[in-house]
């Protein structure tokens, strides 16, 4: 979703640091029903045996037809968005923020992380200018990667974002224009040559990078889960969307043939478009299918191996009850489970999803609501072997980085509600995939199994 940087963020960053804790590594998908305060200390009696297991079990994640897939076996996305990873590993007594969301992630469960691999222009830019690169921020980028391995934690990276902040397709496209190129609009972003050659150069660049804490070349790294074309992209000024397609083809194209073995999804937020005019009507508003996106054209692309989608009935159904909202986001993540199921044959993600506590309306007791659904409405489509293929929520924050809550974090240690729903959502994951035998497609036994763990009384 398009972010706001808070006035002062700067400051307000410099002062928010904690010291650096020493936990153990977390196994994938290992969930600790204990409180946070009291994981530590487990953990840390654990750490030759989880240590070994993650080197163990720490191979590439890949894609067997509609369902993603971890040595022969399911891997289902349980994940948090947390996109200023990065940015706190700059300075170094922030670096200890980035342990602790990463560590009460774990605590719970969860095993994917989207996080920004981009910084265009900005304090703390990445990209100062185009190719250029501030050395202490990659290494800070590294640290986020080595430490989601240690925790057991794999990653999604978009390379650039939609919107301004971040720099985004906006300081790319001004870039061109302070190189004297006749640019009229941000979505030349899409088109223009140079631009174009501008992100493929990042590209590459955030590709063969070398970590400099684990020697292991990004492209060669199984601690990425994904890569991600660009955060919600849409072009406007085209809604036929077929500038859009156009960069979607040639860039994912151009990823794999630098990276073939990694994941790569799009970014979009599922609007739908021209090419199925009849389920235009399913969008949340007309504005959402002129934004030249097109769910499933832009999946039809050579390279794109899973569906990307985003919930947010809050911000996209502002006038509607809270009733209307659930209704929209189970249809909402039905009609595109169905779509990958029938249409596109991939896995679709919940990339992002989230309620904003800015609102009186939606109180703690709906956002577990929400959630719930969300986890619920997943599990169906996993009890049938389906494309539902997990959900990241929107987001996560430690303790002491209130400042920057744009209305939707979630602290952990604060919410134990959702930290019981995480962890039963991880649980039961794990318990299905754990299984002895697993066969593909799933067998009656798998499906019965499954039942035992989606009793809405468990909630």
């Amino acid at each position: 979703m398009p972010l706001i940087m808070p006035m002062g963020m700067h400051d307000r960053i410099l002062k928010c640091g904690s010291s650096h804790c020493s936990v153990a590594p977390i196994k994938p998908g290992f969930a600790v029903h204990v409180g946070l305060g009291k994981a530590g200390a487990r953990f840390h009696s654990l750490t030759h045996a989880l240590e070994e297991m993650v080197e163990k079990e720490w191979g590439m994640v890949g894609k067997k037809g509609n369902q993603f897939v971890l040595d022969g076996r399911p891997f289902f996305v349980n994940g948090f968005n947390t996109y200023w990873l990065m940015i706190f590993a700059t300075h170094e007594p922030n670096k200890g923020k980035v342990t602790d969301v990463l560590h009460q992630a774990s605590s719970v469960g969860l095993n994917v992380c989207r996080t920004w691999a981009f910084n265009d222009a900005c304090w703390m830019a990445l990209q100062i200018t185009p190719g250029v690169y501030d050395e202490n921020v990659f290494q800070a980028l590294d640290f986020v990667v080595s430490e989601a391995k240690r925790f057991g934690i794999r990653l999604i990276l978009p390379f650039v974002n939609n919107w301004e902040e971040y720099g985004g397709k906006a300081q790319y496209v001004k870039w061109g224009r302070e190189a004297g190129l006749n640019l009229t609009c941000d979505d030349d972003f899409f088109s223009d040559p140079t631009i174009k050659g501008y992100y493929k150069a990042h590209v590459k660049m955030i590709l063969t990078r070398v970590n400099t804490i684990t020697n292991v070349m990004y492209k060669d790294d199984p601690t990425i889960f994904a890569w991600e074309l660009m955060n919600e992209p849409q072009c406007p000024s085209d809604p036929s969307g077929d500038k859009l397609q156009a960069w979607i083809e040639e860039m994912a194209s151009y990823v794999k043939s630098i990276d073939p073995v990694h994941l790569l999804d799009i970014g979009v937020e599922g609007f739908y478009g021209p090419s199925t005019p009849e389920k235009m009507v399913l969008n949340p508003n007309h504005c959402s299918g002129q934004s030249g996106t097109d769910f499933i054209r832009n999946h039809q692309a050579l390279g794109i191996d899973f569906a990307s989608v985003h919930i947010y009935p809050d911000s996209w159904l502002k006038h509607k009850d809270n009733n209307v909202h659930l209704h929209f986001s189970k249809a909402w993540m039905c009609c595109h489970i169905d779509d990958a199921d029938k249409m596109l044959g991939m896995p679709v993600v919940f990339g992002e999803f989230g309620v904003s506590r800015r609102n009186a309306r939606f109180s703690f007791n709906y956002l577990d609501t929400f959630i719930y659904l969300i986890h619920k409405t997943l599990l169906k489509s996993t009890k049938k072997g389906g494309s539902g293929a997990g959900s990241l929520i929107w987001q996560l924050f430690p303790e002491g980085t209130e400042n920057m809550d744009d209305g939707y974090a979630v602290v952990l240690s604060k919410s134990p509600t959702v930290s019981h729903i995480l962890s039963l959502h991880s649980a039961r994951l794990r318990n299905m995939v754990s299984k002895k035998p697993w066969k593909w497609p799933w067998s009656c036994r798998n499906r019965n199994m499954l039942d035992k763990f989606t009793s809405h009384d468990e909630l």
